[in-house]
């Protein structure tokens, strides 16, 4: 099994950006492994939110805050006492970032500082996983799949913001090795049931094709690393594992994605899915689009190797979950049922 659940049993755990996508569906599964949970984050950024469909606030110690204010973090880390914390609560998409620059930067880059900070000061913290992304590295648009000795970079606020954050966790591993146990994990692109994020790919095909509308694809051409929310999620659950057992070995950086067999363009993605929906079209929409990458791939040979991870989704059926979570909530079904069911049946798998 990939992740050991004897770990989790009653283990104190903070997650930071609980309320948004991936942050839910680590707090639901980290509360299905018998954790003690608590989240530090600002109101869910959508709504719908994966958050409130899933009721999580029933689950987990639900603190509001935002961790551009050291202060608030600082508290939270001390009323929670985790042993371990999962840094996810970012500015995490591209377009915004072009109109929000100084939010993203703050957000991204100094509540990462801020984050490290108060649980370095805290004590009784074991380790820290921060979630930053694959958009992390200098893009060359070349064919080669980025290795995590390759160097940070970044277009646009955004992505530059992450490489930036990178650098900051770099440092805090470099002069703190007192404190707890530090790694990085640079996933691709994420998709799964309950992302309604502004801008991203699938939530626009999931709402058009509720709304029975043509999905605007901006860059059909586009690739990038797809994979189900749990394929990330379950490496960096097996990282802190190692963590707290005191493995420093693993104390470093992680890329997470899928097999270089498995990556597929935009369109690909969208005709898949509305066939899986059962119908309808796309459209390019006219006039310029702000920059984004083309080409992107990870080489995830490093967490192979080292963790014994590997994707157990193909793309096609992560994209077949995203589909049966979104038709069964329209019709009715309880997103959390839903939820737990998906975790369940991906930890069961070998």
């Amino acid at each position: 099994m990939l992740v050991n659940p004897a770990l989790w049993r009653g283990r104190r755990v903070l997650v930071t950006g609980h309320t948004g996508f991936k942050g839910g569906w680590l707090s639901l599964w980290l509360h299905r492994l018998g954790a003690e949970v608590a989240g530090l984050s600002l109101p869910p950024p959508t709504d719908p939110s994966f958050f409130e469909q899933t009721r999580l606030d029933e689950l987990v110690g639900h603190h509001l805050g935002d961790i551009r204010d050291f202060g608030t973090v600082e508290r939270v880390m001390e009323d929670v006492r985790p042993e371990i914390v999962f840094h996810l609560a970012a500015q995490p998409l591209v377009r915004y970032s072009y109109n929000h620059p100084v939010e993203t930067y703050a957000t991204n880059i100094m509540g990462t500082v801020h984050v490290l900070e108060a649980a370095r000061q805290a004590g009784g913290v074991k380790a820290v996983v921060c979630i930053t992304t694959d958009k992390c590295y200098e893009n060359r648009e070349w064919v080669w799949p980025y290795r995590e000795s390759d160097p940070m970079g970044g277009y646009d606020p955004y992505s530059s913001s992450k490489g930036a954050a990178e650098l900051v966790i770099s440092g805090y591993r470099r002069s703190y090795p007192e404190g707890p146990g530090l790694a990085s994990v640079r996933a691709g692109n994420v998709i799964g049931g309950g992302d309604w994020a502004l801008d991203r790919l699938v939530p626009d095909i999931v709402r058009a094709m509720l709304r029975g509308e043509p999905v605007q694809v901006r860059h059909p051409g586009s690739i990038r690393p797809w994979q189900h929310v749990l394929e990330a999620l379950g490496g960096y659950l097996v990282i802190a594992e190692r963590l707290i057992e005191g493995d420093d070995r693993v104390a470093t950086a992680f890329n997470f994605g899928p097999t270089d067999d498995d990556t597929q363009p935009v369109s690909w993605v969208v005709e898949h899915m509305l066939q899986a929906w059962g119908g309808g079209e796309w459209v390019k929409p006219e006039g310029p689009q702000p920059h984004e990458a083309t080409l992107l791939r990870l080489d995830c040979s490093k967490a192979r190797a080292e963790l014994g991870w590997r994707p157990r989704l193909r793309l096609e059926e992560a994209l077949d979950k995203v589909v049966e979570w979104h038709k069964s909530v329209a019709d009715g079904g309880d997103a959390r049922a839903i939820s737990l069911a998906q975790i369940d049946d991906y930890q069961s798998r070998d």
